[in-house]
């Protein structure tokens, strides 16, 4: 996949964040048609991200996302058409390059053993489009279903047994 930053790109100045700032970037159309050929997608009309942005320590920065995108997919059911809303919630922490190459270790939550993806940076500056398009790749349903699409009759009941493809083997 090409670089996310060539497709959609906003920088953002790390000496414009104090303890916490608010951003909302927008997906102008040429965007959104060249991230939804890049996604394979026939068309994305909309895409926005709410940005809250905080200094952690040592050139960390944290960001909790809201990401609201309206996007055309095909139906894996029908191969039609349609349109999906996508809405997701993500948390990320952009990390000094230098880090990823000394090898310091992500700090992860003792009761899930998980944390927020951490991207790497460098220089001044971070790319807050290529993230919020990296963060919609994600959140991309891999089998969309128009709603109300169902498999044939026959199909279906077979689909939902995992001994189906033995059936006809039976003597």
């Amino acid at each position: 996949m090409s670089d996310m930053s060539e497709v959609f790109s906003r920088r953002e100045k790390l000496g414009g964040i104090g303890r916490a700032v608010r951003r909302r970037i927008e997906a102008n159309a040429a965007e959104c048609a060249a991230l939804a050929s890049l996604f394979g997608l026939p068309a994305i009309a909309s895409l926005t991200g709410d940005f809250e942005l905080a200094h952690e320590q040592a050139g960390v920065i944290a960001a909790t996302i809201l990401l609201r995108a309206r996007v055309t997919q095909i139906c894996v059911v029908t191969l039609e058409p349609f349109e999906a809303v996508v809405r997701e919630d993500a948390n990320v922490r952009f990390v000094p390059a230098a880090w990823v190459r000394e090898g310091t270790e992500m700090v992860l939550d003792a009761e899930t053993l998980e944390g927020p993806d951490e991207i790497p940076y460098a220089g001044e500056v971070i790319d807050l489009g290529a993230v919020l398009a990296e963060q919609l790749a994600l959140a991309l349903d891999p089998y969309p279903r128009k709603p109300g699409a169902v498999l044939p009759e026959g199909l279906a009941a077979e689909a939902d047994s995992p001994f189906a493809g033995l059936r006809g083997r039976r003597q």
